[in-house]
């Protein structure tokens, strides 16, 4: 991520196991989602290190299209929740 004018460094890294997300369109849509949830909160989130792991597979029979819309709703509302939360 990008270093504020104060000094203020959030570096960001992402975890997306093959065996959660198996197509590699879907790991590229969750990784951009990440970024981008990352990007918005920036500046309320502490300086340091950020890891965002997925834990568990998104269901395919919810999202049988690789990279949907509606995939990367959900994915980008979890990540706001989990955003909020821990900053």
């Amino acid at each position: 991520m990008k270093a504020a004018e104060a000094g203020h460094r959030v570096w960001l890294g992402m975890v997306i196991p093959k065996r959660h997300a198996r197509r590699s369109v879907t790991r590229s849509l969750l990784k951009r989602q990440i970024r981008a949830a990352m990007g918005r909160s920036e500046s309320s989130l502490s300086s340091g290190l950020w890891v965002v792991r997925l834990r568990s597979p998104f269901d395919r029979a919810h999202f049988p299209a690789a990279a949907s819309a509606a995939l990367g709703d959900q994915a980008g509302e979890e990540l706001a929740k989990l955003i909020q939360r821990a900053g």
